[in-house]
């Protein structure tokens, strides 16, 4: 019989993870032109269809989110809030050489300036499409200054979601009150 110790407890995650677990799945539509088409095939691939049987279910579960423009009440389900991290950390694997890229030091500046621009335009874009504009929250991720930091941090916990280990750091993360 395993060990249920070694397992970690089934908690639902706060608002404030419901949150970025969504603006991290934004953040991933951003770098992936076909994100929302990535996240329903990986949902496929990875025997999540009895949670998530098409498009419309896997969006209805991100609508937790309480910045979003249509936003659901409620508490998602641990499987479920198990089952979007994992997705998220598969693209995070897929999305990794770009988001190595964004993150990168050792290029010249004008080169690093221009993709995190493609980047922050897309999540824009994105945000004002699906958020609540009259939200703090959003006002202040499209704000240039004010949410360059956060915008950085989004692109930083999706790099920590990839590889071994990255499923347990982003879980971690997203439950972490102080983050």
């Amino acid at each position: 019989m395993p060990d249920s110790s070694s397992e970690p407890q089934a908690t639902p995650l706060s608002r404030r993870g419901l949150e970025r677990l969504d603006l991290l799945l934004l953040s991933a539509e951003a770098l992936d032109l076909n994100g929302g088409e990535a996240m329903v095939w990986m949902s496929e691939q990875m025997g999540f269809s009895a949670l998530f049987p098409n498009r419309v279910e896997l969006w209805k579960r991100r609508c937790h989110n309480p910045l979003r423009r249509a936003t659901r009440r409620g508490q998602l389900k641990p499987a479920e809030t198990d089952a979007l991290m994992r997705i998220l950390c598969a693209l995070a694997d897929r999305l990794y050489p770009l988001l190595r890229a964004l993150l990168a030091s050792n290029e010249p500046e004008a080169v690093r300036q221009r993709r995190w621009e493609l980047f922050e335009g897309r999540l824009a874009e994105l945000v004002r499409e699906r958020m609540n504009p009259r939200r703090v929250g959003v006002q202040t991720l499209l704000d240039p200054r004010r949410g360059a930091r956060q915008r950085r941090q989004l692109i930083q916990s999706l790099a920590l979601g990839a590889g071994t280990g990255g499923y347990e750091r982003l879980r971690a993360s997203l439950h972490d009150p102080a983050v």
